[in-house]
């Protein structure tokens, strides 16, 4: 590939865990086919404009290393959100050849409206226990009470109207679907209230939130809003987790990126 990639997390993935990879085998697969892999390091309970300056550090020292004139970036859930806040924040579309949204709540979540609405979420007390939460879990930044706002379907409205993507960027939006709530027994709730509130969804995100752009397109059924990941590292309802990102990889070698 001409440029390197930069994976960026959503909420709950860490790049900073010693021992376990929430990208599963999807880096050292692309580092055995010759690709540069880099990632984002930003926090998994940061607001998108903190996690946006961590992106931008973290990308401007991939470009000072490699000498690459852009990166590629591949953003699961939350990551995507960051890094169209970034784009547009630093005017960094001369910078970025591409941004593969994955499963991302590009028009809000439900499930933080659920969260958001209720009473609780916001005494002094939960927001000091989600603070300390979000420093134990090793954030830089943690903002729990906020993340979960920006993620409502309100806040995400009002952040599509104003965040407009670079035309220099080549976007692209990606998701899956569960086709039932035992595909992955974590969504088991989730995936029902979702289900049964809007329609399809991957436990986490609907079809319809996941759709941003012009670029869109369904990845598979029966995977879970975690398992694109690939952190289980094996296929998922006989779909190849790998060659999913492969394909993905081999576009946009195709295009020139």
């Amino acid at each position: 590939m001409k440029y390197p990639i930069i994976f960026v997390h959503g909420i709950i993935a860490h790049d900073r865990a010693k021992y376990f990879s929430f990208w599963g085998r999807i880096p050292n697969m692309f580092r055995e086919k010759g690709i540069l892999v880099y990632f984002g390091n930003t926090d998994s309970w940061g607001t998108y404009e903190s996690n946006a300056e961590l992106l931008k550090e973290n990308i401007e020292k991939v470009l000072f290393e490699t000498k690459a004139e852009k990166v590629n970036l591949i953003a699961h859930s939350k990551g995507a959100i960051d890094s169209r806040f970034l784009i547009w924040n630093n005017n960094f579309g001369d910078k970025i050849a591409s941004l593969t949204s994955i499963s991302t709540p590009h028009h809000g979540s439900e499930l933080a409206d659920l969260f958001f609405n209720k009473k609780y979420f916001h005494t002094k007390i939960t927001r000091k226990a989600l603070d300390i939460f979000g420093k134990l879990y090793g954030d830089f930044n943690p903002d729990f009470y906020r993340v979960i706002n920006q993620l409502t379907t309100k806040t995400m409205k009002e952040f599509n109207e104003s965040i407009k993507m670079d035309n220099n960027v080549y976007f692209q939006s990606l998701y899956t679907t569960m086709k039932n709530r035992f595909d992955d027994l974590m969504f088991f709730n989730s995936y029902s209230y979702l289900k049964k509130e809007i329609g399809e969804n991957d436990g986490m995100v609907c079809e319809y939130s996941a759709h941003w752009g012009d670029n869109v397109r369904k990845i598979e059924e029966g995977i879970s809003h975690a398992e694109i990941l690939d952190y289980k590292k094996k296929n998922i309802s006989g779909v190849d987790i790998k060659a999913v990102y492969l394909n993905i990889a081999e576009d946009l070698n195709k295009r020139g990126f």
